[in-house]
């Protein structure tokens, strides 16, 4: 199993907002959707896959457990509502959502948890988000890291979270990131607009070509039609190792997400 590289964001994103961008996405192309219990929008998520017609075995569903959910007695039977949401028996990909605030739940607990509703077969893959070093040496202790996906973090060229990203690769543990596009803050850097104009492509193409060349998997949200077939078109893009050197150059240790009483100490 693995992650696919390209999928589709949705946080943010209600109602007939994200039942419009589910169906283009998935008109337009995309066969990976990322959601969460906390957007409210597993319901219309799953409303928009059933009405697309597109097979559930030619998809691939990421959902995260929210922090209210993440003891024992909790986590599957949140999961298996989710599930009835998303109109699926099983998500590809599930992951914890945040660390339990002031170490409230174990780990160890949530992790076991996580473990048993994969033999149970509801989800394929389980990972985790906002995860830090300690967090995820935690994660390894509980269940190994072959069974840890991914850890699905903020991650764009402002704040590229390197200390993260090498302790994952060296144990196999693969980067998801979000919010690559810096909630488009990113997209009028002069570096990335140059390259941008060099290579014959947009801001975000470059952006999310960069995080894909490094091997991470990007989920990109947008309202728009255009945007979202554009987005697409990043997976064929080449980047030279002088591009990516100079997007490399741009990290300034910039995190936008980090909630109060929620985010873990960071690394």
């Amino acid at each position: 199993m693995s992650i696919p590289a390209m999928g589709l964001g949705t946080f943010r994103l209600q109602g007939e907002v994200v039942t419009d961008s589910v169906r283009n996405g998935l008109e337009a192309g995309y066969r990976v959707i990322d959601t969460a219990q906390i957007y409210g929008n597993e319901a219309e998520v799953g409303a928009a896959i059933a009405a697309s017609g597109v097979a559930r075995s030619e998809l691939f569903i990421t959902t995260k457990i929210w922090t209210e959910n993440l003891s024992r007695d909790k986590l599957v039977p949140s999961l298996k509502e989710s599930l009835s949401k998303l109109r699926t028996d099983y998500v590809d990909l599930l992951l914890i959502h945040w660390p339990s605030p002031g170490g409230a739940v174990p780990v160890k607990e949530f992790m076991t948890a996580l473990a048993e509703a994969k033999e149970q077969g509801l989800a394929r893959q389980i990972g985790i988000s906002n995860f830090t070093v300690e967090l995820m040496q935690q994660a390894i202790a509980a269940v190994g890291a072959k069974a840890i996906a991914t850890n699905q973090i903020e991650l764009h060229p402002y704040l590229q979270n390197r200390k993260v990203v090498e302790f994952a690769r060296r144990n196999g543990i693969h980067i998801t990131s979000y919010m690559t596009l810096a909630y488009g803050k990113v997209l009028g850097d002069p570096v990335i607009q140059q390259i941008a104009a060099r290579r014959g492509a947009t801001p975000a193409q470059v952006v999310l070509a960069w995080a894909m060349k490094l091997g991470y998997a990007v989920i990109p949200s947008s309202t728009k039609r255009a945007n979202l077939e554009s987005n697409l078109k990043a997976a064929a893009l080449q980047l030279s190792d002088e591009d990516m050197a100079q997007i490399a150059a741009l990290e300034r240790g910039e995190r936008l997400t980090s909630p109060a009483g929620l985010a873990p100490a960071w690394d």
